[in-house]
């Protein structure tokens, strides 16, 4: 069976970025997904189509291709009274490298991460942690099976990546706003 449209893939893989390490997903706890639902990266899942059960796969997703290059623009900086509790700047939350969920102008959650604390303003990077970085993964495909309909009946088509279509038992982070099918609950 070869990896396609209306397949559940299993896969087991390491992702390396600039020789580091960033995650191992093993084979006794693979990474399961509906193929071509938009769950992964476009460039990834192009690289993995039409393998069988049992290939190995290793290529680089260049920047471009997975999280994109670094956006100047999605490096801002926010005036320090906004993490203030009770008129105190909030130390024990708000800390260089801590990834910090926030709200666009329009309600969104967003998460981004804090660079620098100045006198004034903190300086927070909405841009993907991954993002400017050529990703590394290679892995071996553990099992592919056909799309059941209980497997379309209990996934959501939003791309968050979640398997719950109320969300209520998940934590993608998913909202009503989502780009989900009309039977979608969520």
């Amino acid at each position: 069976m070869k990896i396609e449209e209306n397949k559940v893939v299993s896969l087991s893989y390491k992702l390396e970025a600039d020789g580091d390490i960033i995650e191992v997903v093993t084979e006794t706890k693979p990474m399961q997904f509906m193929y071509g639902v938009g769950y992964l990266l476009p460039k990834f899942e192009e690289n993995i189509r039409h393998l069988n059960l049992g290939d190995k796969f290793d290529f680089i997703l260049q920047a471009v291709e997975a999280y994109g290059e670094i956006d100047k623009d999605a490096i801002i900086e926010i005036p320090k009274s906004i993490f203030e509790i009770d008129g105190k700047f909030d130390h024990q939350y708000v800390k260089v490298g801590e990834n910090l969920p926030m709200e666009d102008h329009e309600g969104n959650r967003i998460y981004g991460t804090v660079e620098k604390i100045n006198n004034a303003t903190v300086t927070m990077n909405f841009n993907h942690p991954l993002a400017g970085i050529d990703l590394h993964f290679s892995g071996k495909v553990v099992a592919i099976r056909d799309v059941t309909p209980e497997d379309l009946a209990g996934s959501c088509n939003c791309g968050c990546g979640c398997n719950d279509r109320s969300h209520d038992n998940c934590d993608c982070d998913c909202d009503s706003d989502c780009d989900c099918d009309s039977d979608c609950d969520c």
